[in-house]
Protein backbone atom coordinates (compact mmCIF):
# COMPACT_ATOMS: atom_id res chain seq x y z
CA UNK A 1 0.00 0.00 0.00
CA UNK A 2 1.28 3.46 -0.84
CA UNK A 3 -0.16 6.96 -0.41
CA UNK A 4 -2.80 8.06 -2.89
CA UNK A 5 -1.53 10.07 -5.82
CA UNK A 6 -2.44 13.73 -6.09
CA UNK A 7 -0.79 17.05 -6.72
CA UNK A 8 1.82 17.59 -4.01
CA UNK A 9 0.30 20.87 -2.83
CA UNK A 10 -3.23 19.48 -2.77
CA UNK A 11 -2.90 16.99 0.08
CA UNK A 12 -4.66 17.74 3.33
CA UNK A 13 -2.95 17.80 6.70
CA UNK A 14 -2.06 14.52 8.40
CA UNK A 15 -2.25 14.95 12.18
CA UNK A 16 -1.27 12.00 14.38
CA UNK A 17 -1.89 12.71 18.08
CA UNK A 18 -0.16 10.81 20.88
CA UNK A 19 -3.35 10.19 22.83
CA UNK A 20 -4.85 11.73 26.00
CA UNK A 21 -5.16 15.09 24.24
CA UNK A 22 -6.65 17.90 26.31
CA UNK A 23 -10.34 18.13 25.43
CA UNK A 24 -11.81 20.82 27.66
CA UNK A 25 -9.62 23.38 29.47
CA UNK A 26 -7.28 24.31 26.62
CA UNK A 27 -7.79 21.88 23.72
CA UNK A 28 -4.96 23.29 21.61
CA UNK A 29 -4.63 20.29 19.29
CA UNK A 30 -8.32 19.69 18.63
CA UNK A 31 -8.85 23.44 18.21
CA UNK A 32 -6.07 23.61 15.61
CA UNK A 33 -7.64 20.72 13.68
CA UNK A 34 -11.09 22.35 13.89
CA UNK A 35 -9.73 25.68 12.65
CA UNK A 36 -8.02 23.97 9.71
CA UNK A 37 -11.32 22.34 8.72
CA UNK A 38 -13.33 25.56 9.15
CA UNK A 39 -16.28 26.30 11.47
CA UNK A 40 -18.94 25.83 8.80
CA UNK A 41 -17.65 22.39 7.90
CA UNK A 42 -18.52 18.77 8.56
CA UNK A 43 -16.05 16.72 10.58
CA UNK A 44 -16.57 12.97 10.26
CA UNK A 45 -15.61 11.14 13.46
CA UNK A 46 -14.76 7.45 13.09
CA UNK A 47 -14.83 5.71 16.50
CA UNK A 48 -14.13 2.23 15.08
CA UNK A 49 -11.06 1.67 17.25
CA UNK A 50 -13.02 2.18 20.46
CA UNK A 51 -15.28 -0.35 22.14
CA UNK A 52 -16.96 2.34 24.23
CA UNK A 53 -20.40 3.20 22.88
CA UNK A 54 -20.19 6.90 23.74
CA UNK A 55 -16.80 7.67 22.12
CA UNK A 56 -18.23 9.05 18.89
CA UNK A 57 -20.91 11.09 20.66
CA UNK A 58 -18.34 12.54 23.06
CA UNK A 59 -16.19 13.86 20.20
CA UNK A 60 -19.29 15.23 18.48
CA UNK A 61 -19.93 17.37 21.56
CA UNK A 62 -16.28 18.41 21.80
CA UNK A 63 -16.18 19.61 18.20
CA UNK A 64 -19.50 21.42 18.66
CA UNK A 65 -17.94 23.27 21.61
CA UNK A 66 -15.07 24.20 19.30
CA UNK A 67 -17.53 25.81 16.88
CA UNK A 68 -17.82 23.13 14.20
CA UNK A 69 -21.24 23.36 12.56
CA UNK A 70 -21.73 19.70 11.72
CA UNK A 71 -19.63 17.11 13.53
CA UNK A 72 -20.97 13.60 12.87
CA UNK A 73 -20.06 10.16 14.18
CA UNK A 74 -19.96 7.36 11.61
CA UNK A 75 -20.33 3.93 13.18
CA UNK A 76 -18.22 1.73 10.90
CA UNK A 77 -18.29 -1.12 13.40
CA UNK A 78 -18.15 -4.01 10.92
CA UNK A 79 -16.78 -4.56 7.45
CA UNK A 80 -20.37 -4.67 6.22
CA UNK A 81 -20.89 -1.16 7.65
CA UNK A 82 -17.98 0.00 5.50
CA UNK A 83 -20.14 -0.53 2.41
CA UNK A 84 -23.07 1.53 3.77
CA UNK A 85 -23.74 4.08 1.02
CA UNK A 86 -25.37 6.65 3.28
CA UNK A 87 -22.43 6.75 5.69
CA UNK A 88 -19.94 6.76 2.82
CA UNK A 89 -21.74 9.77 1.35
CA UNK A 90 -21.32 11.60 4.67
CA UNK A 91 -17.64 10.66 4.80
CA UNK A 92 -16.73 11.86 1.31
CA UNK A 93 -18.35 15.28 1.81
CA UNK A 94 -16.56 16.00 5.11
CA UNK A 95 -13.84 18.66 5.34
CA UNK A 96 -12.11 16.77 8.13
CA UNK A 97 -11.88 13.16 9.29
CA UNK A 98 -11.03 12.21 12.88
CA UNK A 99 -10.03 8.69 13.97
CA UNK A 100 -10.46 8.06 17.69
CA UNK A 101 -8.33 5.97 20.01
CA UNK A 102 -8.82 2.38 21.05
CA UNK A 103 -7.26 -0.62 19.30
CA UNK A 104 -5.38 -0.01 16.05
CA UNK A 105 -5.84 -3.62 14.94
CA UNK A 106 -9.58 -3.07 15.15
CA UNK A 107 -9.10 -0.19 12.71
CA UNK A 108 -6.95 -2.16 10.28
CA UNK A 109 -9.04 -5.33 10.34
CA UNK A 110 -12.35 -3.46 10.04
CA UNK A 111 -11.49 -0.67 7.60
CA UNK A 112 -8.58 -2.19 5.66
CA UNK A 113 -9.38 -2.85 1.99
CA UNK A 114 -12.87 -1.33 2.23
CA UNK A 115 -14.44 1.72 0.54
CA UNK A 116 -13.97 3.61 3.82
CA UNK A 117 -10.18 3.26 3.78
CA UNK A 118 -10.11 4.06 0.08
CA UNK A 119 -12.26 7.17 0.61
CA UNK A 120 -10.09 8.48 3.46
CA UNK A 121 -6.93 8.05 1.39
CA UNK A 122 -8.49 9.66 -1.69
CA UNK A 123 -10.01 12.58 0.20
CA UNK A 124 -6.77 13.33 2.07
CA UNK A 125 -4.94 13.37 -1.28
CA UNK A 126 -7.57 15.85 -2.50
CA UNK A 127 -7.14 18.22 0.45
CA UNK A 128 -9.23 16.89 3.34
CA UNK A 129 -7.50 17.02 6.72
CA UNK A 130 -7.19 13.74 8.64
CA UNK A 131 -6.38 13.53 12.35
CA UNK A 132 -6.12 10.50 14.58
CA UNK A 133 -5.46 10.08 18.27
CA UNK A 134 -3.70 7.15 19.95
CA UNK A 135 -4.73 4.07 17.91
CA UNK A 136 -6.01 6.41 15.21
CA UNK A 137 -2.53 7.97 15.01
CA UNK A 138 -0.79 4.62 14.78
CA UNK A 139 -3.04 3.53 11.92
CA UNK A 140 -2.38 6.52 9.65
CA UNK A 141 0.91 5.57 8.02
CA UNK A 142 1.71 2.82 5.51
CA UNK A 143 3.18 0.57 8.19
CA UNK A 144 1.59 0.31 11.63
CA UNK A 145 2.81 -1.03 14.96
CA UNK A 146 0.12 -3.60 15.74
CA UNK A 147 1.48 -4.37 19.20
CA UNK A 148 4.77 -4.76 21.02
CA UNK A 149 6.62 -4.78 24.32
CA UNK A 150 7.63 -1.78 26.37
CA UNK A 151 11.18 -0.86 27.32
CA UNK A 152 14.08 1.34 26.29
CA UNK A 153 16.30 -1.23 24.57
CA UNK A 154 15.41 -2.59 21.10
CA UNK A 155 15.03 -6.39 21.06
CA UNK A 156 14.42 -8.98 18.39
CA UNK A 157 10.73 -9.91 18.12
CA UNK A 158 9.77 -6.90 20.24
CA UNK A 159 7.27 -5.58 17.69
CA UNK A 160 4.61 -6.94 15.36
CA UNK A 161 3.84 -4.77 12.33
CA UNK A 162 0.74 -4.59 10.16
CA UNK A 163 -0.26 -2.63 7.06
CA UNK A 164 -1.79 0.71 8.03
CA UNK A 165 -4.05 3.19 6.27
CA UNK A 166 -1.28 4.46 3.99
CA UNK A 167 -1.69 8.24 4.13
CA UNK A 168 2.11 8.53 4.20
CA UNK A 169 5.05 6.17 3.89
CA UNK A 170 7.58 8.63 5.33
CA UNK A 171 6.92 7.90 9.03
CA UNK A 172 6.05 5.14 11.46
CA UNK A 173 4.14 6.38 14.50
CA UNK A 174 4.13 5.20 18.10
CA UNK A 175 1.76 6.82 20.58
CA UNK A 176 1.75 7.33 24.39
CA UNK A 177 5.47 7.20 23.70
CA UNK A 178 7.16 8.63 26.78
CA UNK A 179 4.47 7.59 29.24
CA UNK A 180 4.67 3.91 28.24
CA UNK A 181 8.42 3.63 27.63
CA UNK A 182 8.16 2.74 23.94
CA UNK A 183 11.55 3.87 22.68
CA UNK A 184 12.77 0.28 22.32
CA UNK A 185 9.89 -0.84 20.15
CA UNK A 186 10.14 2.17 17.83
CA UNK A 187 13.89 1.57 17.42
CA UNK A 188 13.14 -2.10 16.74
CA UNK A 189 10.58 -1.09 14.13
CA UNK A 190 12.87 1.20 12.16
CA UNK A 191 15.71 -1.33 12.31
CA UNK A 192 13.63 -3.81 10.30
CA UNK A 193 13.96 -1.49 7.30
CA UNK A 194 15.68 1.86 7.95
CA UNK A 195 13.59 3.91 5.55
CA UNK A 196 10.70 5.59 7.38
CA UNK A 197 11.37 8.10 10.15
CA UNK A 198 10.22 6.96 13.59
CA UNK A 199 7.85 9.44 15.27
CA UNK A 200 7.22 8.83 18.98
CA UNK A 201 4.34 11.00 20.18
CA UNK A 202 3.95 11.93 23.82
CA UNK A 203 0.45 12.35 25.22
CA UNK A 204 -1.35 15.64 24.52
CA UNK A 205 1.11 16.18 21.67
CA UNK A 206 0.63 16.05 17.91
CA UNK A 207 2.66 16.17 14.72
CA UNK A 208 1.00 18.29 12.03
CA UNK A 209 2.36 17.09 8.69
CA UNK A 210 1.78 19.46 5.81
CA UNK A 211 1.68 18.67 2.07
CA UNK A 212 5.36 19.64 1.85
CA UNK A 213 6.20 16.84 4.34
CA UNK A 214 7.26 19.28 7.03
CA UNK A 215 6.16 18.17 10.49
CA UNK A 216 5.17 20.74 13.15
CA UNK A 217 5.01 19.82 16.84
CA UNK A 218 2.06 21.11 18.85
CA UNK A 219 0.93 20.37 22.39
CA UNK A 220 2.20 20.12 25.95
CA UNK A 221 4.60 17.18 25.56
CA UNK A 222 7.41 16.12 23.28
CA UNK A 223 7.92 14.26 20.04
CA UNK A 224 10.83 11.87 19.61
CA UNK A 225 12.14 11.75 16.05
CA UNK A 226 14.36 8.80 15.11
CA UNK A 227 16.11 9.30 11.78
CA UNK A 228 17.40 5.93 10.51
CA UNK A 229 19.03 7.22 7.35
CA UNK A 230 22.50 7.24 8.89
CA UNK A 231 22.38 3.76 10.39
CA UNK A 232 25.76 2.11 9.78
CA UNK A 233 25.12 -1.22 11.47
CA UNK A 234 22.28 -3.24 13.02
CA UNK A 235 22.43 -6.70 14.57
CA UNK A 236 18.72 -7.30 13.92
CA UNK A 237 19.35 -9.87 11.17
CA UNK A 238 21.48 -12.08 13.47
CA UNK A 239 19.75 -11.54 16.82
CA UNK A 240 17.93 -14.45 18.43
CA UNK A 241 14.45 -14.10 19.90
CA UNK A 242 14.34 -11.49 22.71
CA UNK A 243 18.03 -10.62 22.28
CA UNK A 244 18.97 -6.95 22.66
CA UNK A 245 19.76 -5.39 19.29
CA UNK A 246 22.75 -3.20 18.49
CA UNK A 247 22.00 -0.15 16.31
CA UNK A 248 24.79 2.24 15.32
CA UNK A 249 24.30 5.59 13.62
CA UNK A 250 20.61 6.37 14.23
CA UNK A 251 19.96 10.04 14.94
CA UNK A 252 17.50 11.06 17.67
CA UNK A 253 15.77 14.40 18.24
CA UNK A 254 13.39 15.46 21.02
CA UNK A 255 11.17 18.27 19.72
CA UNK A 256 8.60 20.34 21.61
CA UNK A 257 5.83 22.78 20.72
CA UNK A 258 6.75 25.07 17.83
CA UNK A 259 9.64 23.02 16.48
CA UNK A 260 9.42 21.54 13.00
CA UNK A 261 11.12 18.71 11.18
CA UNK A 262 11.59 18.32 7.45
CA UNK A 263 10.90 14.68 6.56
CA UNK A 264 12.64 15.12 3.20
CA UNK A 265 15.91 16.76 4.27
CA UNK A 266 15.84 15.12 7.74
CA UNK A 267 16.55 18.49 9.40
CA UNK A 268 15.03 19.94 12.59
CA UNK A 269 13.87 23.57 12.29
CA UNK A 270 14.01 25.89 15.30
CA UNK A 271 11.01 28.14 16.09
CA UNK A 272 11.57 31.66 14.76
CA UNK A 273 11.13 33.28 18.18
CA UNK A 274 13.78 30.98 19.73
CA UNK A 275 16.49 31.87 17.21
CA UNK A 276 19.32 34.09 18.39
Amino acid sequence: MSPSNAGHDARGLIIPIGGAEEKFRDPVILKRFAEACGPASTIAIIPTASQLEDTGARYVEIFKELGIANPISLAFNTREDCHNEAMLAELITAAGIFLTGGNQLRLSTTLGGTPVAQAIRRRNAEGVHVAGTSAGAGFMSEHMIAFGDEGYTPRANMVTLSPGLGLTNKIIVDQHFHQRERRGRLLTTISYNPFAVGVGLGEDTAAIIGPDDTLEVIGSGGVTIIDPSGIEYSSMDSAHRDDPVCIVGAKLHILVDGWRYDLVTKKAIQPQEARV
